[in-house]
């Protein structure tokens, strides 16, 4: 079986967050309670659910999500 360019250039992005320490840093206060929102193979996919979740939490300065590349 052979590989198509389309698999080799997958990308992986995970979207995550929780209660940050200062508003303006990116240090979790507590990384067990992380809320993950799951795994995306496109970044399309993943700014949604980082919108969808973000706008959740608009009123709370201190709940920060962000989108990870993982490859």
């Amino acid at each position: 079986m052979t590989q198509t360019a389309s698999k080799a250039t997958k990308e992986l992005f995970i979207v995550f967050g929780g209660k940050v320490l200062d508003t303006r840093g990116k240090d979790f206060a507590d990384a067990a309670k992380l809320d993950i929102r799951g795994f995306f193979e496109s970044y399309q996919d993943a700014l949604a659910a980082w919108r969808a979740a973000s706008q959740m939490n608009v009123d709370d300065a201190f709940t920060k999500y962000v989108i990870v590349r993982l490859w």
